[in-house]
């Protein structure tokens, strides 16, 4: 039997190679000479640019840069040159401006800032780079792109024309105008493709705000008080660009970043997967499996939305291959995935336990979920030959 493993990460746990290498191990329990194809997947969140660099054998260049809480973090960001000499920079936006980075006591989105972000572009730039890759996925913030947008020359400012210093998404409220006459003019100079979820939009009911305001810990009141601020903020943007990114696909993504990159940097935002399809090829792999499992830290009703068990289950399905799910946790109406193309999904946590330990323990329970999941494929296939041998007499 060919076994096809294409996990995503757990996002701040362990990521995609990890979770892959606890994958095999389960398998290896079992079949120690088991055929396996591994392929860590990334959706443009935490390791996308590792990953990238790593695949086209660039470089990978440290950057101390202001992380989401307005604190100085350990970043990165990457570079490689192309078969026809162009030099691309890749832009991880988790790695500068994620949940990770975000002490759990002070998650609140009005608070937290892409500055970062915009440092890492103006790094790139420094290079003379000729394109931009940014993955944008695993956001610890929801600032609408503005910190970034300061980063890179643009002036916000108040009712009276004074400079106002936005340091989350809470402040967006309170700006009455926009200088973008500073803003760094590199950026005309460059291309920037930006891999983002096309789901997510920056306002109205389904708006970034209220989808996932609540998840980076901000209250009913605190997500209506976001949700106005983005309405504003995209009203001066229109003003300024004429141009509308309150509902165009992907401006929501990580927090709003989308809507910045594309009225700041003039930015083109694609379905993530359309962008990482062109580094990693797993069409082909899946094709030749018996089964495929795939991995993520939570399923649930915003799986199929262009997330990678979804998009895993989406291409097996087109070769009538049965796909398994490995998660951390069980969310909300997650049966919805079974429409999706997953066949079987499982959670890791067997027994009630605290978030610190299922962290700590999820490589081992990731193993001990994909054996299970291969005895019962076992039990499958035993049952099915006898079921043949039964009818051949």
């Amino acid at each position: 039997m060919k076994i096809v493993m294409i996990p995503s990460g757990f996002k701040e746990c362990l990521d995609a190679e990890e979770v892959a290498i606890a994958m095999q191990e389960g398998v290896c329990r079992l079949n120690p000479l088991a055929d396996i194809a591994v392929i860590p997947m990334i959706d443009g969140g935490e390791g996308f640019a590792k990953t990238i660099i790593n695949i086209k054998k660039g470089t990978l260049i440290p950057k101390k840069v202001i992380g989401p809480v307005g604190k100085v973090v350990k970043s990165h960001f990457g570079v490689f040159t192309d078969e026809c000499g162009k030099k691309t920079a890749v832009i991880e936006m988790a790695a500068v401006a994620g949940l990770k980075l975000v002490p759990r006591n002070q998650r609140n989105p009005l608070w937290t800032t892409t500055y970062g972000v915009g440092q890492l572009i103006s790094a790139a730039l420094d290079l003379e780079v000729d394109n931009i890759l940014i993955g944008c996925g695993d956001s610890g913030t929801s600032d609408g792109g503005a910190g970034m947008a300061q980063a890179l020359g643009l002036r916000f400012l108040d009712k009276n024309g004074a400079e106002i210093v936005v340091r989350g998404g809470g402040d967006l409220g309170e700006v009455a105008d926009m200088d973008l006459s500073h803003l760094d003019e590199r950026l005309r100079k460059v291309n920037i493709d930006v891999a983002c979820n096309w789901h997510n939009v920056l306002c109205g009911e389904k708006g970034v705000a209220r989808v996932f305001g609540p998840q980076k810990g901000a209250t009913e009141e605190e997500v209506e008080q976001l949700s106005s601020a983005f309405d504003t903020y995209a009203a001066l943007i229109q003003q300024h660009l004429e141009l509308d990114v309150r509902q165009s696909p992907g401006s929501g993504a990580s927090g709003g970043l989308g809507a910045g990159l594309v009225a700041f940097t003039g930015a083109k935002l694609h379905p993530r997967y359309d962008v990482i399809m062109k580094y990693i090829q797993i069409e082909e792999t899946i094709e030749q499996a018996d089964v495929v499992l795939t991995a993520e830290g939570c399923l649930d009703f915003q799986t199929p939305n262009g997330k990678i068990p979804a998009e895993v289950a989406r291409i097996a399905k087109k070769h009538g291959i049965p796909v398994i799910a490995i998660t951390g946790t069980i969310g909300k109406d997650a049966h919805v995935n079974y429409d999706s193309g997953i066949d079987a999904f499982m959670s890791i946590i067997q027994k009630p336990t605290s978030l610190e330990k299922a962290m700590i323990k999820a490589s081992a329970w990731i193993a001990d979920s994909v054996e299970a999941s291969m005895r019962y494929i076992r039990i499958g296939y035993q049952i099915a030959q006898r079921e043949q041998h039964q009818g051949g007499v």
